[in-house]
């Protein structure tokens, strides 16, 4: 329910300007600090405090990624890579919480997998990815497997956790009333742990844009993994650095994205 102003006191909308003052000033401090970087790159390039050949430059980049936008390639490379970095940390986001839920349904599963989830999770799962491409081919499976092995088992102890945490008397009051494991599950556990599936999410989009790169690293012909591979092996640093660009704009995305679903989230529940 939204308040209007003749109901806020005089302190209250004081507290309010001031919270607004301070989100603006820290936006523009961001801001600053990223131009002053890309304008300190820029010189330093210019200047030959660093090697342009080897670190690249802004302008360059900018116009690396102008002629690719004239010729398509930049959109094909990027789809490619977001298609299935979005594909990767669904998937695992999904069937990590599937597990999650069969885990907390079954202790005595639980017990048992205990051990096997602890190493699995401590694994480097890079190392992993070239098993995966023998097994499934060199092909989009592998990328789409190696990007859902980075994240669902972080995703499953996650959510775990957030069920074994869940207020036992919550769960107590529906078994008074007559309630089943299942009802105890739609009723209790699920809504009390959207949050942690959101921030699931969160951890997701970065270690699945991981798995993503390793794959296409090894096995793409399109892709940014794919451009950062192709173009330091042929010296074309502007490649390179025009996709961690790219890239770090999309983790920046897909993460506000996952934000706008929480504070959606937040206003429903509200």
């Amino acid at each position: 329910m939204k308040h209007s102003n003749h109901y806020i006191s005089e302190e209250h909308q004081k507290y309010l300007c001031q919270v607004k003052k301070t989100e603006i000033a820290v936006k523009i401090m961001q801001i600053i600090i990223l131009l002053s970087l890309i304008l300190f790159w820029e010189v330093a390039a210019r200047l030959r405090w660093i090697d342009p050949f080897i670190f690249s430059q802004p302008t360059k980049i900018f116009s690396t990624a102008w002629e690719m936008i004239l010729d398509g390639s930049l959109f094909i490379h990027t789809g490619i890579s977001l298609a299935e970095t979005v594909i990767g940390f669904l998937l695992s986001t999904l069937l990590g919480t599937a597990i999650a839920i069969l885990l907390w349904w079954n202790h005595f599963i639980l017990k048992v997998a205990d051990p096997y989830l602890v190493v699995i999770n401590s694994l480097p799962k890079t190392a992993l990815a070239p098993i995966l491409i023998v097994w499934m081919g060199n092909n989009m499976k592998s990328i789409l497997f190696t990007a859902i092995l980075m994240s669902i088992v972080v995703t499953t102890l996650t959510v775990l956790n957030g069920f074994l945490e869940v207020d036992q008397d919550k769960i107590k009051l529906i078994e008074t009333f007559g309630g089943s494991k299942k009802d105890i599950l739609t009723k209790v556990m699920l809504p009390a742990n959207v949050p942690t599936i959101i921030n699931a999410l969160k951890v997701n989009v970065g270690l699945s844009l991981v798995g993503v790169m390793v794959g296409e690293f090894l096995v793409a012909q399109a892709g940014l993994g794919y451009l950062i591979i192709y173009g330091s092996q042929i010296f074309k640093l502007d490649w390179v650095m025009l996709s961690i660009v790219i890239l770090g704009l999309l983790a920046a995305l897909l993460y506000k994205c996952v934000m706008l679903l929480e504070k959606r989230f937040l206003k429903w529940r509200e």
